[in-house]
């Protein structure tokens, strides 16, 4: 078994008690966003454990952080708790959904579409070059395009370029570490051309 790169938490991180992660059922946390942005990473929405920290893709075993640095957008591995670092970095977080949740699989049809149409208004007001929307399945769900693919999309939002990458969740068995780097790398390609 290939053990996943972790970064080390910081001086003074704290895990979440099991009651705190169960306790933030329901909360959201805030964005990550900055101005000039070459790409916009929306999550389908916090897992309860990001809501318990307030750190996106926080949850052990989700691999956001190694795929991000896999791929040449961070010079180092990032912990979550240095989410604070990515705007400097042209790059920002969000969610298509705010409400934190054990399982994507918990939103409705109607959460999603309403965030979907809460994302759009997001980057028409921050105008990265690109959105990244991370799951497949959400952004058929969120945007109405029932056979959309991993990859750019045809549609854009505004002026950014849409494109789609798999779930780094660790529940997401269909795409391994290696499979997730190379598909961030294509957008990490894209995105320093454009």
């Amino acid at each position: 078994m290939v053990k996943r790169p972790t970064a080390e938490p910081p001086a003074g991180f704290r895990k979440p008690s099991a009651d705190e992660v169960a306790a933030a059922a329901g909360r959201t946390i805030p964005d990550v966003i900055g101005p000039d942005l070459r790409v916009l990473f929306s999550g389908i929405n916090p897992s309860l454990w990001s809501a318990a920290t307030g750190f996106h893709f926080a949850r052990p075993g989700n691999r956001f952080w190694p795929t991000l640095h896999g791929a040449g957008f961070t010079g180092r591995l990032l912990h979550p708790s240095e989410q604070h670092l990515l705007p400097a970095l042209g790059l920002g977080i969000t969610n298509v959904a705010a409400r934190a949740t054990a399982r994507a699989d918990e939103l409705t049809p109607a959460e999603l579409t309403a965030g979907g149409e809460i994302l759009t208004e997001v980057v028409r007001r921050t105008a990265p070059r690109f959105v990244a929307i991370l799951g497949v399945t959400a952004y058929r769900a969120a945007f109405a395009r029932p056979r959309a693919r991993i990859g750019l999309q045809p549609d854009g939002i505004g002026d950014a370029r849409v494109w789609v990458l798999p779930n780094p969740s660790g529940l997401n068995a269909h795409f391994q570490l290696p499979a997730l780097i190379t598909e961030f790398t294509a957008l990490r390609t894209a995105a320093d051309s454009a």
